[in-house]
Formats: structure tokens, sequence, C-alpha cells
């Protein structure tokens, strides 16, 4: 090659990789200001991660995972992710389906032949459950009795609900979001695969999905290797790891702890059927098909993950709350993009959502 094409050359390649540096550089520095104006340095804060096209684009945390220790949020830090943990209890469901060894047509009558109203009982599917359309009323006296819930796990939190003797609609008709189902659903792991659903989703998911250091809540939440959740009472932050009105120990509901970065591979093992087939996985992310329905509101929910739009694309997600923790967990099928948010004090999630999308599905 001459000398003055060779030098042409070289000044084109500079050109291309400058331009690509500087749009990779434009890109950060947008999502880096949008971040920055919601999570402060030394404050409770969160971690992100984006992939596009299979690739991390963004990952980064922002604030530290303890207020004392100052410790900042990485992508490795684990959080509790609140209600996302119900989609690891559905796949666990799942794939005892794909095996035979229960049907999503199955009554909960079958698993739980000591409800107060067995006719009730044997209205409920288990796929009822996985869609939150049961009719099931939450008459758990939490606020009441909230000491006892505090402490109590799946097997407590699930009794209360078997001694219901009227359901709100018929099960099928409507949405109404329900913690406990989740709950029997975990014992209804236990009793067919025999194990401790928390060591069967370890196992069959966690295990293969690459998700090493992420565990699950088995009575008492983890104490170290954590970060801790944080409410801001107008003046100070304070310590709450635990949740929902304020149960914790009941983990069906709530009770993963992972980070960004095993998400990640989370969902990559969703997408690569590794877990679970296509077949299976294609159901769970389809909205489920009621015959009955009646709500003013179209179904929306497939076998726990939330089929919805955001920036007027089609997005599959589910979201968490526990204690102080909050999360945000998204997946743009036409875009290949994937969003998520772990933060250990609440924040808002969906407004960031919405500003952080728009500025992924623009980057080429």
């Amino acid at each position: 090659m001459p000398g003055n094409m060779r030098i042409f050359f070289l000044f084109v390649v500079i050109v291309l990789f400058a331009n690509c540096n500087t749009n990779s550089s434009s890109y950060s520095t947008d999502l880096d200001t949008i971040f920055d104006s919601v999570f402060k340095t030394d404050e409770p804060g969160g971690a992100v991660l984006i992939a596009k096209d299979g690739k991390i684009i963004y990952e980064k945390g922002f604030g530290v995972e303890d207020i004392t220790t100052k410790k900042p949020i990485g992508p490795n830090t684990l959080f509790n992710v609140g209600s996302i943990s119900k989609t690891f209890v559905a796949f666990g469901i799942l794939q005892l389906a794909k095996e035979n060894k229960l049907s999503l047509d199955d009554d909960i009558y079958k698993y739980f032949p000591d409800f107060k109203d067995s006719s009730l009982a044997k209205k409920i599917k288990l796929h009822h459950l996985l869609t939150h359309s049961s009719g099931l009323p939450d008459i758990r006296n939490v606020q009441g009795d909230s000491i006892f819930f505090l402490t109590a796990k799946d097997e407590e939190n699930w009794a209360p609900i078997k001694k219901a003797d009227s359901l709100e609609f018929e099960p099928g008709e409507r949405f109404h979001y329900s913690n406990p189902a989740f709950n029997a659903l975990a014992l209804i792991i236990e009793k067919v695969s025999g194990m401790k659903w928390q060591e069967y989703i370890k196992k069959n998911i966690m295990a293969v999905a690459d998700m090493k250091t992420s565990t699950i809540t088995d009575g008492p939440y983890p104490q170290s290797g954590v970060s801790h959740g944080y409410l801001f009472d107008g003046q100070k932050y304070f310590e709450q790891d635990y949740g929902e009105e304020p149960t914790f120990a009941a983990s069906g509901n709530g009770g993963v702890w992972s980070s960004v970065a095993e998400l990640w591979n989370y969902e990559q093992a969703i997408q690569k059927n590794v877990f679970l087939d296509s077949e299976w996985i294609k159901r769970s992310r389809t909205v489920y098909n009621f015959s009955n329905w009646k709500d003013s509101v179209p179904a929306f929910v497939g076998l726990c993950w939330f089929i919805t739009k955001t920036n007027n694309e089609n997005m599959i997600g589910h979201t968490g709350s526990q204690g102080g923790f909050r999360a945000d967990y998204v997946w743009l099928p036409e875009k290949n993009i994937f969003y998520v948010v772990l933060c250990n004090t609440p924040k808002p999630l969906g407004a960031l959502r919405s500003k952080v999308l728009a500025i992924a599905m623009k980057e080429e």
C-alpha cells in the first residue's frame, strides 16, 4: 500500500474510532446525568444494568449499601428483589408441570385439603394463583398481629387464607394482586418435589443460571453480605430491611436476594431456555387467555410476568418492593433491551424507566 494511502486509511480508522467513542461517551454521560440526579454518593442508592443485543452497555452502582460502613454499591451488591421473587417461584411450578409432576389445571384442594370451604378450593386452579386471578381475599390480620407476621413464614401466611368462606370474584374473572398466592405456590413446590422450595429453586434455577451469590430468605433475612434497606423520615434514613406490611419471613412472595449482574444472568438463562424449554418460556411470557374474563381492563398477565408497554414498546417485566428495597426488571423483546435497577431506598422507578429506555432505544 503506498504511503499516502496508508496514511489516509489510518486517518479514516482513527476518525471512526473517535466517533464511536464520542457516541458511547455521550450515551454513558446522559445516563450518568439521570442517575446522578436520583442517587447521592453517601446515601442509600442503587445498582443499574442495561444490556442490548446480548451485550452489557451500561453497568454501574450509585450510593452506599450500608450507611454505617459507607460501603459503595456495585453491580454485584445483593439486594432484596421484592416481588421479582415471584418469577422464580413461577418457574419452579412450570418446571414441575413440564415434568408432569403437576398440572396448571390442578385445583388447589388437591394440595390443601384442609380448606375450610372445599368448594372454593376446588374452583381455584394453579393457573389462577400464577396470574393473580384466584379471587381469594387476603384475610391475614397483618396489622392487628404484626409481631406474629413479622416472623411468619410461607405456611403461616397462607394458613389464614384457607379459612376464607367466600371469594371476591369468580376465579379467572379479573386481576387482583395476591402475595399469599405465591406463598401457596412455594408450598406446592415443596409438596411435589419433596424439597424445601428455596433449595429447589437454588438447585434447579439459580445454579444453572450462574447465580452463584443469589440466595432466598428462609426465616431470618441475611444480616451480612447484602445491602440494607432504608426509608427516609424527612430528616434521616432508618434501616428497614423487612417489609410487606410488615411481613418478611414469608419468602414465596418476595424472598430472593440478587444483584443486577446475576439478574442479567437470569434473563439470559430465560432467553436461552437453560432451565425450561422454549414452549414453556413462551407460555410464561404470553398473556394468559381467560374464557370468563370480566374486568374492564384487558388481561395483561402471563404465568406471573406482566406484559404491558413502556415508551410505546412491548414490555415483559416485574417490579419489586420490600421494606426499603425497590426493583424494576424490564425486557423489551422487539428492541433486544434488558434493563434492571435495584435500590435500597425508594426511588421513582417508573419515571426513571421512561427516561433511561428513551436513551437506550436511541443508541445504535
